[in-house]
């Protein structure tokens, strides 16, 4: 081999390697900066490389985080046609004051009221509909946390890439339609032609407005993200649920509360201790509690307090649990009703807003056993009374019911005895009713028919 071409070759391979090196490096470059370029467009401005903040901690699960923005912040620029959508409740303490606020944050950053429906007391509340700019939309939502605090959020990013590139085909399709249509119109020279192509081109006319207005509407959608924020008054929502149970004795004062929903207790027993649960699951403070049950006698001063305290106001997602010893004599079902009073942070009563909740509990109370007495007996003797009465007037009943029945059948047979004695009488010949009777001493089997008479044989 002449050194010329091995010279070739060698020269050949290190440029092969060199163009390999190169490639490896920019595919690792290109693939390192698509993975910097989709951290930067997980939030909204995010600075550039040497300008980038130091981590921060995430946000605790449950915590809606600084302006209510929960998680992660969403993409706006991603070159895709998205519609971003949020849905945001907050509590405060002044609806009209808040729902002018909330406005005038969604006018400083380009957006605008788009729709309102407010109602007024006893439970004010206003929702709000604004048209804000993509890009301001995480800004806008940060912006109207700030204005109350948040109960609830919902955001949303639908991409609709997909639906628009397929309606501006159609509607590309459709215009050449439509253009194909005019032109044979213009060169239509008979009539009926003309009428035919005429009601196409009405037809096709409509399919492309249809399609141009329904990529207005996502293109409207796109180009500006709907917030729906609604504004409740914070001291609006008082509630409380009541959970009675009980439990046979009574020697450790309503340690063991909560007991059974439906208990059964022997007769004679000392006494029954019955709990009381009351859980605060509104929004609002409650203080100012009355308890009463008519069916046992109880009110709250006959209360054995087991947990928490009537004396202190008991704030949202707090508790307390009470307990009375009763005796029960029979199957008793409670009715116990409860009533509070919603107050405001700062202990007043809020006008309005006295509740009230109601439950009830079953005690059965059986007979443990033994010799029956004089009121076992009544008892017994009672119950078979009303057996039997309702016995007897179900047959009354049923006979009464049958009476038309029995009528029709005992008519029925009356007539085929009448037919059938008629009969018999036209067989032996003449008329029955002027047969006159055999005499006295006439053997039986013997027939009479006019004046012919059969002789007694004589023995």
């Amino acid at each position: 081999m002449k050194p010329n071409l091995i010279t070739r070759l060698l020269a050949g391979l290190l440029v092969l390697g060199m163009v390999a090196a190169a490639c490896s490096g920019a595919d690792s470059s290109a693939e390192q900066g698509l993975i910097e370029g989709v951290g930067a467009e997980n939030a909204i401005g995010a600075p550039t490389e040497g300008e980038r903040p130091a981590a921060e901690s995430p946000t605790a699960p449950g915590d809606l985080g600084d302006g209510g923005i929960v998680g992660a912040q969403i993409p706006v620029n991603l070159g895709r046609d998205i519609i971003f959508t949020a849905t945001m409740t907050v509590a405060v303490n002044n609806v009209g004051d808040a729902s002018s606020q909330a406005t005038s944050v969604i006018e400083s950053l380009d957006g605008f009221l788009f729709g309102q429906d407010t109602v007024g007391l006893p439970t004010p509340r206003t929702v709000l509909v604004f048209k804000v700019p993509p890009d301001q939309f995480q800004a806008a939502l940060a912006e109207l946390g700030s204005v109350g605090e948040i109960r609830s959020q919902s955001v949303n990013a639908d991409d609709v890439t997909e639906r628009v590139v397929d309606l501006e085909s159609r509607i590309s399709t459709a215009a050449a339609s439509v253009a194909r249509l005019q032109a044979l119109l213009e060169a239509a020279t008979d009539i009926k032609q003309v009428v035919e192509l005429e009601n196409e081109l009405l037809e096709r006319e409509t399919q492309l407005e249809t399609l141009r207005g329904s990529l207005r509407t996502l293109s409207d959608a796109v180009d500006l993200a709907t917030i729906t924020l609604t504004i409740t008054e914070a001291l609006s929502q008082p509630a409380f649920n009541v959970t009675v149970t009980a439990y046979p004795g009574h020697e450790d004062g309503g340690a063991s509360c909560p007991g059974s929903q439906e208990l059964a207790v022997d007769q004679g027993d000392e006494a029954t201790t019955v709990c009381y649960e009351i859980l605060n699951v509104g929004d609002t403070p409650l203080t100012q509690f009355t308890l009463q049950d008519p069916v046992i006698d109880v009110a709250v001063d006959d209360m054995i307090v087991v947990f928490g305290s009537l004396e202190d106001t008991l704030e949202p997602g707090q508790s307390v649990i009470l307990a009375a010893e009763v005796t029960p004599e029979r199957r008793t079902r409670t009715q116990t009703r409860i009533t509070a009073t919603a107050v405001d942070q700062d202990g007043n009563p809020v006008a309005g807003r006295t509740i009230s909740n109601t439950s009830s509990l079953i005690i059965n109370v059986v007979d443990p056993g033994g010799l029956p007495g004089f009121s076992d007996g009544l008892d017994s003797g009672w119950e078979l009374l009303q057996i039997t009465w309702s016995a007897g007037n179900v047959l009354v009943g049923f006979i009464i019911g049958l009476a038309p029945i029995l009528a029709l059948i005992a008519g029925f047979l009356f007539w085929r005895r009448q037919k059938n004695r008629d009969s018999g009488a036209h067989a032996a010949g003449g008329d029955p009713a002027s047969v006159p009777p055999p005499p006295p001493g006439t053997p039986a089997g013997t027939v009479t028919g006019g004046e012919a008479v059969a002789e007694e044989s004589s023995t």
